[in-house]
Protein backbone atom coordinates (compact mmCIF):
# COMPACT_ATOMS: atom_id res chain seq x y z
CA UNK A 1 0.00 0.00 0.00
CA UNK A 2 1.31 3.45 -0.91
CA UNK A 3 2.09 5.65 2.09
CA UNK A 4 0.16 8.92 2.22
CA UNK A 5 2.81 10.36 4.55
CA UNK A 6 5.40 9.88 1.80
CA UNK A 7 3.25 11.29 -1.01
CA UNK A 8 4.01 14.73 -2.54
CA UNK A 9 2.44 17.89 -1.13
CA UNK A 10 2.01 21.16 -3.02
CA UNK A 11 2.43 24.27 -0.87
CA UNK A 12 2.51 27.66 -2.57
CA UNK A 13 4.78 27.41 -5.55
CA UNK A 14 6.67 24.33 -4.32
CA UNK A 15 6.02 20.59 -4.33
CA UNK A 16 7.45 18.78 -1.30
CA UNK A 17 8.34 15.08 -1.70
CA UNK A 18 6.65 14.04 1.55
CA UNK A 19 4.38 15.39 4.29
CA UNK A 20 6.84 15.46 7.15
CA UNK A 21 8.11 18.76 8.56
CA UNK A 22 10.70 19.59 11.18
CA UNK A 23 9.04 22.08 13.50
CA UNK A 24 10.91 25.18 14.70
CA UNK A 25 12.90 24.54 17.89
CA UNK A 26 14.47 27.41 19.80
CA UNK A 27 18.11 26.66 20.64
CA UNK A 28 18.90 29.74 22.77
CA UNK A 29 22.44 29.64 21.41
CA UNK A 30 22.83 32.81 19.34
CA UNK A 31 25.14 35.73 20.14
CA UNK A 32 23.37 39.09 19.77
CA UNK A 33 20.92 37.37 17.41
CA UNK A 34 23.70 35.85 15.30
CA UNK A 35 23.75 32.11 14.51
CA UNK A 36 26.73 30.18 15.90
CA UNK A 37 28.50 26.88 15.26
CA UNK A 38 25.84 25.20 17.39
CA UNK A 39 23.24 26.00 14.74
CA UNK A 40 25.41 24.43 12.06
CA UNK A 41 25.73 21.22 14.08
CA UNK A 42 22.04 21.08 15.05
CA UNK A 43 20.54 21.97 11.68
CA UNK A 44 23.09 20.03 9.66
CA UNK A 45 22.23 16.83 11.49
CA UNK A 46 18.47 17.17 11.12
CA UNK A 47 18.70 18.33 7.48
CA UNK A 48 20.02 14.87 6.57
CA UNK A 49 16.70 13.33 7.68
CA UNK A 50 14.92 13.74 4.34
CA UNK A 51 11.91 15.58 5.80
CA UNK A 52 9.98 17.50 3.17
CA UNK A 53 10.39 20.82 5.01
CA UNK A 54 12.56 22.04 7.87
CA UNK A 55 11.74 25.34 9.58
CA UNK A 56 14.40 27.17 11.57
CA UNK A 57 13.63 28.30 15.07
CA UNK A 58 11.72 31.46 15.97
CA UNK A 59 13.89 34.30 14.67
CA UNK A 60 13.22 37.72 16.08
CA UNK A 61 12.47 40.55 13.67
CA UNK A 62 13.76 43.14 16.17
CA UNK A 63 16.13 42.82 19.08
CA UNK A 64 13.46 43.49 21.73
CA UNK A 65 11.38 40.73 20.14
CA UNK A 66 13.78 38.00 21.28
CA UNK A 67 12.47 35.65 23.95
CA UNK A 68 15.92 35.53 25.58
CA UNK A 69 19.19 37.38 24.95
CA UNK A 70 20.43 34.19 23.22
CA UNK A 71 17.62 33.95 20.65
CA UNK A 72 18.26 33.84 16.93
CA UNK A 73 17.53 37.06 15.06
CA UNK A 74 17.00 38.30 11.54
CA UNK A 75 16.95 42.01 12.34
CA UNK A 76 20.33 43.33 11.19
CA UNK A 77 23.15 42.74 8.71
CA UNK A 78 25.16 40.58 11.11
CA UNK A 79 22.19 38.24 11.63
CA UNK A 80 21.61 38.06 7.88
CA UNK A 81 25.28 37.38 7.10
CA UNK A 82 25.46 34.49 9.58
CA UNK A 83 22.34 32.85 8.16
CA UNK A 84 23.64 33.43 4.62
CA UNK A 85 26.73 31.39 5.55
CA UNK A 86 24.74 28.72 7.37
CA UNK A 87 22.02 27.96 4.85
CA UNK A 88 24.15 26.91 1.83
CA UNK A 89 26.14 24.45 3.93
CA UNK A 90 23.04 22.91 5.46
CA UNK A 91 21.39 22.72 2.05
CA UNK A 92 24.48 21.32 0.30
CA UNK A 93 24.88 18.31 2.56
CA UNK A 94 21.28 17.74 3.62
CA UNK A 95 18.50 15.80 1.91
CA UNK A 96 15.69 18.07 3.09
CA UNK A 97 14.58 19.90 -0.08
CA UNK A 98 12.86 22.93 1.46
CA UNK A 99 14.15 25.04 4.34
CA UNK A 100 12.15 27.80 5.96
CA UNK A 101 12.47 30.28 8.81
CA UNK A 102 9.95 31.29 11.44
CA UNK A 103 9.62 35.07 11.76
CA UNK A 104 8.72 35.96 15.31
CA UNK A 105 8.31 38.64 17.95
CA UNK A 106 8.02 37.53 21.57
CA UNK A 107 6.00 40.56 22.73
CA UNK A 108 5.34 40.47 26.46
CA UNK A 109 7.11 37.09 26.80
CA UNK A 110 10.44 38.64 25.76
CA UNK A 111 13.31 39.60 28.07
CA UNK A 112 13.34 36.13 29.62
CA UNK A 113 15.96 33.72 30.91
CA UNK A 114 16.95 30.67 28.88
CA UNK A 115 14.98 27.58 30.01
CA UNK A 116 17.98 25.99 31.71
CA UNK A 117 18.55 29.24 33.63
CA UNK A 118 15.03 29.25 35.06
CA UNK A 119 12.91 30.50 32.17
CA UNK A 120 11.38 33.42 34.06
CA UNK A 121 11.68 37.14 33.43
CA UNK A 122 15.23 38.49 33.41
CA UNK A 123 16.27 39.86 36.80
CA UNK A 124 17.53 43.44 37.13
CA UNK A 125 21.13 42.17 37.19
CA UNK A 126 20.57 40.24 33.92
CA UNK A 127 20.04 43.34 31.76
CA UNK A 128 16.30 43.11 31.01
CA UNK A 129 14.72 45.33 28.39
CA UNK A 130 11.37 47.01 27.97
CA UNK A 131 8.90 44.61 26.42
CA UNK A 132 5.97 45.56 24.18
CA UNK A 133 2.51 44.10 23.68
CA UNK A 134 -1.00 45.06 22.54
CA UNK A 135 -1.77 46.13 26.12
CA UNK A 136 0.18 46.83 29.30
CA UNK A 137 -0.71 43.45 30.82
CA UNK A 138 2.11 41.14 31.99
CA UNK A 139 2.28 37.45 31.04
CA UNK A 140 1.92 36.43 34.68
CA UNK A 141 3.13 37.12 38.22
CA UNK A 142 6.77 38.17 38.30
CA UNK A 143 6.88 39.07 34.61
CA UNK A 144 7.74 42.47 33.18
CA UNK A 145 4.86 44.83 32.46
CA UNK A 146 4.95 45.50 28.71
CA UNK A 147 4.49 48.85 27.05
CA UNK A 148 1.32 49.01 24.94
CA UNK A 149 2.24 49.56 21.31
CA UNK A 150 1.17 52.94 19.98
CA UNK A 151 0.55 53.76 16.32
CA UNK A 152 4.26 54.31 15.63
CA UNK A 153 5.12 51.06 17.39
CA UNK A 154 2.64 49.11 15.28
CA UNK A 155 4.21 50.50 12.13
CA UNK A 156 7.70 49.68 13.42
CA UNK A 157 6.78 46.05 14.18
CA UNK A 158 5.01 45.54 10.86
CA UNK A 159 7.96 46.95 8.95
CA UNK A 160 10.34 44.78 10.99
CA UNK A 161 8.49 41.67 9.79
CA UNK A 162 8.63 42.98 6.22
CA UNK A 163 12.37 43.64 6.55
CA UNK A 164 12.83 40.14 7.97
CA UNK A 165 10.99 38.67 4.99
CA UNK A 166 13.21 40.59 2.58
CA UNK A 167 16.30 39.32 4.39
CA UNK A 168 14.96 35.76 4.32
CA UNK A 169 14.49 36.03 0.55
CA UNK A 170 18.02 37.36 0.02
CA UNK A 171 19.45 34.58 2.17
CA UNK A 172 17.64 31.99 0.08
CA UNK A 173 15.00 30.48 2.36
CA UNK A 174 12.19 28.59 0.64
CA UNK A 175 9.52 29.33 3.23
CA UNK A 176 8.48 31.80 5.90
CA UNK A 177 6.34 30.79 8.85
CA UNK A 178 4.75 33.68 10.76
CA UNK A 179 4.64 32.91 14.49
CA UNK A 180 1.15 33.71 15.78
CA UNK A 181 1.09 31.08 18.54
CA UNK A 182 2.28 30.27 22.06
CA UNK A 183 1.56 33.67 23.60
CA UNK A 184 3.94 35.70 21.45
CA UNK A 185 3.11 39.08 19.96
CA UNK A 186 0.77 38.18 17.09
CA UNK A 187 -1.08 35.71 19.30
CA UNK A 188 -1.30 38.43 21.97
CA UNK A 189 -3.26 40.59 19.54
CA UNK A 190 -5.66 37.74 18.76
CA UNK A 191 -6.44 36.73 22.34
CA UNK A 192 -8.81 38.71 24.61
CA UNK A 193 -6.67 37.59 27.57
CA UNK A 194 -3.76 39.77 26.42
CA UNK A 195 -5.47 42.31 24.14
CA UNK A 196 -7.41 44.91 26.15
CA UNK A 197 -7.18 47.68 23.57
CA UNK A 198 -10.09 50.01 22.91
CA UNK A 199 -9.00 51.23 19.48
CA UNK A 200 -9.39 49.63 16.05
CA UNK A 201 -7.02 46.80 17.07
CA UNK A 202 -8.90 45.55 20.14
CA UNK A 203 -12.31 44.57 21.41
CA UNK A 204 -14.24 42.38 18.98
CA UNK A 205 -12.64 39.33 17.33
CA UNK A 206 -12.61 41.23 14.02
CA UNK A 207 -10.65 44.09 15.57
CA UNK A 208 -8.25 41.81 17.46
CA UNK A 209 -7.29 40.04 14.24
CA UNK A 210 -6.79 43.26 12.28
CA UNK A 211 -3.12 43.86 13.05
CA UNK A 212 -1.98 40.26 12.37
CA UNK A 213 -3.88 40.33 9.07
CA UNK A 214 -2.35 43.66 8.05
CA UNK A 215 1.08 42.34 8.96
CA UNK A 216 0.61 39.08 7.03
CA UNK A 217 -0.55 41.04 3.98
CA UNK A 218 2.53 43.27 4.17
CA UNK A 219 4.81 40.21 4.32
CA UNK A 220 2.96 38.51 1.47
CA UNK A 221 3.47 41.63 -0.66
CA UNK A 222 7.27 41.23 -0.52
CA UNK A 223 7.51 37.42 -0.34
CA UNK A 224 7.61 35.76 -3.79
CA UNK A 225 4.57 33.70 -4.74
CA UNK A 226 6.77 30.84 -5.90
CA UNK A 227 7.88 30.41 -2.28
CA UNK A 228 5.86 29.23 0.72
CA UNK A 229 4.20 31.51 3.28
CA UNK A 230 2.72 29.79 6.31
CA UNK A 231 1.53 30.70 9.77
CA UNK A 232 1.56 28.91 13.11
CA UNK A 233 -1.44 29.55 15.36
CA UNK A 234 -2.60 28.56 18.79
CA UNK A 235 -6.03 27.19 17.93
CA UNK A 236 -7.30 27.69 21.49
CA UNK A 237 -6.05 29.27 24.69
CA UNK A 238 -7.42 26.43 26.86
CA UNK A 239 -9.34 29.06 28.86
CA UNK A 240 -12.98 30.10 28.77
CA UNK A 241 -11.76 33.70 28.77
CA UNK A 242 -9.44 33.22 25.83
CA UNK A 243 -9.28 32.51 22.14
CA UNK A 244 -11.77 29.92 20.88
CA UNK A 245 -11.48 27.58 17.91
CA UNK A 246 -14.28 29.55 16.22
CA UNK A 247 -12.19 32.72 16.61
CA UNK A 248 -9.17 31.03 15.04
CA UNK A 249 -11.18 29.67 12.12
CA UNK A 250 -12.61 33.15 11.44
CA UNK A 251 -9.08 34.59 11.52
CA UNK A 252 -7.75 31.98 9.10
CA UNK A 253 -10.66 32.43 6.71
CA UNK A 254 -9.73 36.11 6.55
CA UNK A 255 -6.09 35.16 5.91
CA UNK A 256 -7.10 33.08 2.89
CA UNK A 257 -7.53 36.33 0.99
CA UNK A 258 -3.99 37.36 1.95
CA UNK A 259 -2.45 34.28 0.35
CA UNK A 260 -1.35 32.08 3.25
CA UNK A 261 -0.17 28.72 1.92
CA UNK A 262 -0.49 26.61 5.08
CA UNK A 263 -1.38 26.77 8.75
CA UNK A 264 0.46 24.89 11.51
CA UNK A 265 -2.00 24.19 14.31
CA UNK A 266 -0.69 24.33 17.87
CA UNK A 267 -2.35 25.64 21.04
CA UNK A 268 -1.89 27.38 24.38
CA UNK A 269 0.85 29.59 25.77
CA UNK A 270 -1.05 32.85 26.20
CA UNK A 271 -0.70 33.22 29.98
CA UNK A 272 0.92 31.49 32.93
CA UNK A 273 -1.11 29.15 35.09
CA UNK A 274 -3.35 27.68 32.36
CA UNK A 275 -3.51 23.88 32.27
CA UNK A 276 -3.02 22.21 28.90
CA UNK A 277 -4.16 18.55 28.68
CA UNK A 278 -1.14 17.09 26.86
CA UNK A 279 -1.44 13.68 25.22
CA UNK A 280 -0.84 11.93 21.89
CA UNK A 281 -2.69 13.72 19.06
CA UNK A 282 -4.16 16.21 21.52
CA UNK A 283 -4.13 19.02 18.93
CA UNK A 284 -5.07 16.95 15.88
CA UNK A 285 -8.85 17.57 16.23
CA UNK A 286 -8.17 21.31 15.98
CA UNK A 287 -6.19 20.78 12.78
CA UNK A 288 -8.93 18.57 11.35
CA UNK A 289 -11.66 21.13 11.91
CA UNK A 290 -9.50 23.99 10.60
CA UNK A 291 -8.71 21.98 7.46
CA UNK A 292 -12.39 21.19 6.97
CA UNK A 293 -13.71 24.71 7.52
CA UNK A 294 -11.00 26.82 5.87
CA UNK A 295 -9.63 24.65 3.07
CA UNK A 296 -6.11 25.88 3.87
CA UNK A 297 -3.45 23.14 3.79
CA UNK A 298 -3.09 22.20 7.43
CA UNK A 299 -0.26 20.81 9.54
CA UNK A 300 -0.76 18.88 12.76
CA UNK A 301 1.80 19.08 15.55
CA UNK A 302 2.20 18.00 19.15
CA UNK A 303 3.22 14.61 20.60
CA UNK A 304 3.33 12.95 17.20
CA UNK A 305 6.16 10.45 17.63
CA UNK A 306 5.50 7.19 15.76
CA UNK A 307 5.42 6.59 11.98
CA UNK A 308 2.08 4.78 11.90
CA UNK A 309 0.58 7.51 14.10
CA UNK A 310 1.72 10.17 11.62
CA UNK A 311 0.51 8.08 8.67
CA UNK A 312 -2.97 7.75 10.17
CA UNK A 313 -3.29 11.50 10.74
CA UNK A 314 -2.51 12.27 7.12
CA UNK A 315 -4.19 9.24 5.51
CA UNK A 316 -7.45 9.91 7.39
CA UNK A 317 -7.53 13.47 6.07
CA UNK A 318 -7.22 15.14 9.47
CA UNK A 319 -4.19 17.11 8.26
CA UNK A 320 -2.15 17.54 5.10
CA UNK A 321 1.20 17.43 6.88
CA UNK A 322 2.64 16.60 10.29
CA UNK A 323 5.48 18.33 12.12
CA UNK A 324 7.75 16.81 14.73
CA UNK A 325 10.20 18.55 17.03
CA UNK A 326 11.44 16.66 20.08
CA UNK A 327 11.13 13.39 18.17
CA UNK A 328 13.86 14.69 15.85
CA UNK A 329 16.07 15.53 18.83
CA UNK A 330 15.66 11.97 20.06
CA UNK A 331 16.12 10.50 16.58
CA UNK A 332 17.48 12.83 13.87
CA UNK A 333 16.93 10.05 11.28
CA UNK A 334 13.26 9.57 12.24
CA UNK A 335 12.23 9.91 8.59
CA UNK A 336 14.45 6.96 7.66
CA UNK A 337 12.68 4.74 10.20
CA UNK A 338 9.28 5.99 9.06
CA UNK A 339 10.09 5.20 5.43
CA UNK A 340 11.09 1.65 6.36
CA UNK A 341 8.01 1.14 8.55
CA UNK A 342 5.66 2.43 5.85
CA UNK A 343 7.35 0.80 2.87
CA UNK A 344 8.47 4.06 1.24
CA UNK A 345 11.68 4.69 -0.68
CA UNK A 346 13.81 7.56 0.56
CA UNK A 347 17.02 9.18 -0.70
CA UNK A 348 19.92 8.97 1.75
CA UNK A 349 23.01 11.17 1.57
CA UNK A 350 25.43 9.18 -0.63
CA UNK A 351 27.91 9.01 2.24
CA UNK A 352 25.26 7.09 4.24
CA UNK A 353 23.87 4.90 1.44
CA UNK A 354 25.61 1.86 2.92
CA UNK A 355 23.18 2.00 5.88
CA UNK A 356 20.03 1.63 3.75
CA UNK A 357 18.17 -1.53 4.78
CA UNK A 358 18.40 -3.02 1.28
CA UNK A 359 22.19 -2.61 1.21
CA UNK A 360 23.26 -3.60 4.71
CA UNK A 361 22.80 -7.20 5.90
CA UNK A 362 23.30 -6.15 9.50
CA UNK A 363 20.02 -4.23 9.44
CA UNK A 364 17.97 -7.44 9.74
CA UNK A 365 20.08 -8.55 12.69
CA UNK A 366 19.46 -5.23 14.44
CA UNK A 367 15.71 -5.60 13.94
CA UNK A 368 15.72 -9.13 15.34
CA UNK A 369 17.75 -7.95 18.32
CA UNK A 370 15.33 -5.12 19.04
CA UNK A 371 12.37 -7.52 18.86
CA UNK A 372 13.99 -10.09 21.18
Amino acid sequence: MTSKLFSPLRLGGMTLPNRIAVAPMCQYSATDGVATDWHMMHLGSIAMSGAGLMVLEASAVEAIGRITPADLGIYDDACEAALARLLPAVRRWGTTPAIGIQLAHAGRKASAQRPWEGGGALRPDQHPWQTVAPSAVPFGPGWHTPEALDAAGLVRVREAFVAGARRAHRIGFDAIELHAAHGYLLHEFLSPISNRREDEYGGSPAKRMRFPIELAAAVRAVWPREKILGIRVSAVDWSDEGLSLDDTIAFLNELKGVGIDYVCVSSGGIASGIHVPFGPNYQVPFAARIKRETGIPTRAVGLIVEPHQAEEIVASGQADQVALARAFLDEPRWVWRAAEALGADLAYPPQYERSKPALWPGHALMKRGAAA
